[in-house]
């Protein structure tokens, strides 16, 4: 069976970097046509619409010695990189009162947008994190050095605690400069190579940074004033472990605690759903709220547990962190994914099935963990 014309391109940007892009066969995509109709604040982009910067934006980065001087599985990378990079600023563009055209938020929505795009496309996990991590992240050598040394330091290691790598990041940046029409250009470049400079100087261009220990980077990336030292060796008091399970429905969870931590206490918000007879459709309230307090009794007495639910956001994750920081606990997050089909049609066949609706959300809220939340990460991705 022929790929989807959507799969076909991507297999053949990261495959065949060399080759002319398939600019016909994406002309009919449904999402490339909305770029086409989406327009640009001239200031910025005098070139017009999104797909014709987006265009220029490969050509560009095809044209960069240095992109021509990586390997092909990189090549490739940055090429489909650069085609998705902009791909929700349809979806959040706006025209101000004034008359200017913006699009904020587009990274992040592009993020979350191009990882469905590619799970289901079969692009395999890791390259599929590294596209999603420089879509983020792409506006950021643009500005990072205009901020305080402390905080920029701080933004450039969570960058490189991603799956993004600083290098590759700014050859998106100077890319996605070179493709467009601005008056500021000369400017968009210097500060793309200051910060390319910048995280060569604070070791993290090519790698993430490195620290002390595992302790010492969560409580770095915990403290909001940006005031760490992140050479300091922090002294690890953590009593007790919160395990986190993350990922969709179907995805394997229940698998992976009955296979290789049937040993722990479980924290589950399906089991406290069947439990109070509330369904995944109502306010879930009250059972977070009772799996807060759950959670507590076993932080309380230092006892390892796990905690059982979707987790998709940075946001959920991050208040059940911030719990098991509170009572200086380690947190290990264990991602669970499956490919697409199969995640689908288990969902679908469990007795408790979350109703579609309900999943198209969590899809859109569906972000990957890194290195900035936790003091481990286990990976348990199943890929055909």
């Amino acid at each position: 069976m022929n790929p989807a014309p959507e799969t076909a391109a991507f297999r053949r940007l990261l495959s065949a970097p060399d080759d002319e892009p398939p600019w016909d066969a994406l002309a009919a995509l449904p999402w490339w046509r909305a770029m086409a109709a989406c327009p640009q604040d001239p200031v910025h982009h005098g070139e017009g619409d999104v797909a014709t910067h987006t265009r220029m934006v490969v050509d560009a980065m095809r044209q960069l010695p240095a992109w021509r001087a990586l390997p092909d599985d990189e090549r490739g990378l940055l090429l489909l990189t650069a085609l998705l990079h902009d791909i929700a600023k349809p979806d959040t563009t706006r025209v101000e009162e004034d008359g200017r055209i913006t699009a904020r938020g587009h990274s992040g929505r592009g993020e979350v947008t191009v990882r469905r795009m590619l799970w289901e496309s079969g692009v395999p996990f890791g390259t599929r994190e590294r596209v999603c991590a420089l879509i983020r992240y792409h506006q950021h050598p643009f500005w990072l050095i205009t901020r305080e040394d402390q905080d920029a330091r701080r933004v450039a290691f969570a960058i490189s605690h991603s799956a993004a790598r600083c290098d590759l990041l700014a050859l998106l940046a100077e890319a996605d400069a070179r493709g467009r029409v601005c008056a500021d250009l000369e400017d968009l470049l210097v500060n793309v190579a200051l910060f390319a400079e910048f995280c060569r100087e604070n070791g993290c261009l090519t790698g993430p940074h490195g620290f002390p220990s595992d302790h010492s980077r969560f409580l770095f990336f915990r403290d909001r004033e940006g005031n760490r030292d992140p050479d300091y060796h922090a002294h690890d008091d953590t009593g007790g472990e919160m395990v986190l399970l993350s990922g969709l429905p179907g995805s394997g969870k229940d698998t992976h605690l009955r296979t290789h931590l049937a040993h722990l206490p479980v924290v589950s918000l399906d089991a406290i759903r069947a439990e109070t007879g509330v369904s995944p459709r109502d306010n879930q309230e009250a059972v977070a709220a009772l799996a807060r307090e759950r959670a507590r009794e076993y932080l309380r007495r230092g006892e390892p547990f796990a905690w059982n639910a979707t987790s998709l956001s940075r946001e959920l994750r991050g208040r059940c962190i911030d719990l098991a920081a509170a009572y200086r606990a380690r947190v290990r997050i264990v991602y669970v994914e499956a490919p697409a089909r199969v995640q689908q049609d288990r969902n679908r066949r469990r007795e408790a099935a979350v109703p579609d609706a309900a999943v198209e959300k969590m899809y859109r809220r569906w972000e990957i963990p890194d290195g900035t939340e936790a003091h481990e990460i286990d990976w348990r991705v199943w890929e055909e």
